[in-house]
């Protein structure tokens, strides 16, 4: 099976760099995704997986507006996979990626989308991109 483990995960943490790893693994969303006609008409299933580095405000974060909330990060890629149709996988990673760096304390991200109902002899195909705050 091709999936992500813990262990296979990009390390975006670095003391040194005072960068946390904020991580979503495998969020299943709902999306109206794809060029081919049943992909138009049909909504499936899609997987989100994201990576944050983040720049640590604390080294011991006591609050919630401490640190980059991953519930949030949730949310904000569930509302964009969900707002009508988008053809390529690519536009989602993208619209994705640009959203969540909004937050300044992002320093790089990686997106990656699976659609794991789309090739019957594959566990689940797609992309992942990644961008660093310049």
């Amino acid at each position: 099976m091709n999936q992500q483990t813990p262990d296979s995960r990009p390390d975006l943490a670095n003391a040194a760099r005072g960068l946390r790893h904020v991580f979503v693994n495998r969020l299943a969303v709902e999306a109206s995704i794809g060029i081919h006609p049943h992909e138009r008409e049909n909504k499936q299933t899609i997987w989100l997986t994201i990576d944050a580095g983040v720049l640590e405000e604390s080294a011991t974060p006591e609050a919630i507006g401490d640190v980059v909330c991953y519930e949030d990060m949730c949310k904000i890629a569930t509302a964009l996979a969900s707002d009508g149709h988008i053809d390529l996988v690519e536009t989602l990673a993208e619209r994705i990626a640009n959203r969540l760096m909004e937050d300044p304390r992002l320093v790089q991200i990686r997106v990656q989308i699976e659609k794991p109902q789309a090739i019957a002899e594959a566990s689940s195909v797609g992309i992942a991109i990644s961008r660093l705050r310049s």
